[in-house]
């Protein structure tokens, strides 16, 4: 096995574990009203598992640099991913719905740690030649995931159990694990690594609020003052985060790598596209069942074409990007997502199916193609050492704008809905999130023509 190959089988392992992670994430959503039944509980009550799982990730991923350093990179992805195969049993046989909420809760604490920890371990140590490579392996589990959970959910709720929805995950879990005791060489340990209390706690405060207010803003109009109010108030201490990360000797993560043009245009528009990327299949979804008034299942299916988009342009998106250069990738794939989004909202119950399907294919080519340029540029600048505290910080910025999307998108259209009828409402905020890309479009219109050249060269 030469290394090159080791390199790239570790990768996919990593992906492999990503891929489990937000599957686990997106998935449970189409479970909701079986398990609400199974439980007797409400709707409401019920949507806690999906609420709690997002915002303990966010609390808990900015301890995994720290962790990373201290113990080291393979024993803490091993432990985590062990860990969240054990909580993925432990939800299939839950007996209350207390004991589901706590295993939900184990689960978003192991991911936190596991997701982070793996894209560090392809990451950090390759050259700037090898990063749109290796990044872009690293990618798909975030354009699949959200993409097949619709269908994959809907499959089995249908046809199987909700039990299934966690129980799928421990043979990938188990398969994962035995690989990478084999493949992942053992990394130093940096046991004088100074722990920052202070800055921990505040990042879990700031990214745990902002996150509450945004799931608490779904729940309806009644609840929109104390979500703003929350959403306020993270805002303040996010804002606290950022003067002590600057000022404190030995920060949680260090955010250097902020001063770098190539690294915060990642933080900024890549932050606006990941919103759309967790936004759009779920409004999509939803659209098709309230107003087609589709099964589960059926709108799944269509949904899936923008995973197949996702995973039909990935052999051209190197190619691409080393033609265009990051530059004009990015700016063809914003023309994608906002075309296709602002379309989808003048698709009828009469349409065509194969206008729908084309707009989802081309809306996944868009997302796979600027993702994986962002993927390939964010640490095209970033030196060795400082790729721990940027991939930490990458991770909480992703973090926070995928657990925005979905309820972003939702308070959206039951805003419009005061306004308007269902329909346009839905159809409105297609058209939101297809002029979100005019951000990100203006901001890579200023960036060198020749940025990130180093990865590509």
């Amino acid at each position: 096995m030469n290394r090159m190959s080791k390199e790239i089988k570790i990768a996919l392992l990593m992906a492999a574990s990503l891929f489990m992670e937000i599957l686990d994430g997106t998935i449970v959503t189409t479970a909701l009203p079986k398990m609400a039944q199974y439980f007797q509980t409400s709707s409401a009550t019920i949507a806690l598992t999906v609420s709690v799982y997002l915002i303990t990730v966010a609390i808990f991923i900015p301890l995994s640099g720290w962790m990373a350093n201290r113990f080291g990179k393979k024993k803490l992805w091993i432990i985590a991913v062990i860990i969240f195969t054990l909580a993925s049993l432990g939800n299939a046989l839950a007996p209350n719905f207390t004991i589901l909420l706590m295993m939900r809760i184990v689960q978003g604490i192991s991911g936190a740690l596991m997701t982070p920890t793996a894209r560090l371990i392809v990451l950090e140590k390759t050259p700037a030649s090898r990063l749109l490579k290796m990044a872009s392996y690293l990618i798909w589990p975030a354009l699949i995931a959200p993409a097949i959970a619709p269908l994959v959910g809907g499959y089995i709720v249908t046809y199987w159990s909700w039990h299934w929805i966690f129980l799928i995950n421990i043979p990938i879990g188990l398969f994962i694990v035995f690989c990478g005791i084999k493949l992942i060489e053992a990394d130093q340990l940096n046991t004088t690594a100074a722990f920052d209390l202070l800055g921990f706690i505040e990042i879990a405060l700031a990214s745990g609020i902002i996150l509450a207010g945004a799931e608490l803003a779904t729940y309806g109009e009644t609840y929109w003052s104390g979500a703003l109010g929350l959403f306020v108030f993270g805002i303040i201490i996010g804002l606290l985060v950022y003067r002590h990360l600057k000022k404190t000797a030995f920060p949680l993560f260090s955010l250097d790598a902020l001063k770098i043009t190539s690294f915060r245009i990642c933080q900024t528009s890549g932050s606006v596209l990941w919103l759309c990327v967790g936004a759009l299949p779920y409004l999509l979804t939803i659209f098709l069942q309230t107003v087609f008034h589709w099964s589960a299942l059926k709108a799944g299916s269509y949904v899936l074409f923008i995973f197949i988009g996702n995973i039909g342009i990935k052999p051209f998106t190197n190619p691409i990007i080393r033609k265009l250069g990051y530059r004009g990738a990015l700016l063809i794939s914003y023309g994608m997502v906002f075309i296709t989004s602002i379309a989808l909202a003048f698709i009828q119950i009469n349409t065509l199916p194969v206008w729908l399907i084309l707009l989802a294919l081309i809306s996944g080519i868009g997302r796979s193609l600027a993702l994986t340029a962002y993927n390939g540029l964010s640490f095209s600048e970033i030196s060795l050492q400082d790729r721990n505290s940027a991939n930490t910080l990458n991770s909480v910025a992703s973090t926070l704008a995928q657990g925005m999307g979905i309820s972003l998108i939702t308070v959206v259209v039951n805003l419009l809905q005061v306004l308007f009828s269902i329909t346009v409402a839905y159809e409105l905020g297609f058209v939101f999130l297809g002029l979100l890309m005019i951000f990100p479009i203006a901001e890579t219109l200023f960036l060198p023509k020749n940025i990130g050249q180093a990865t590509i060269s």
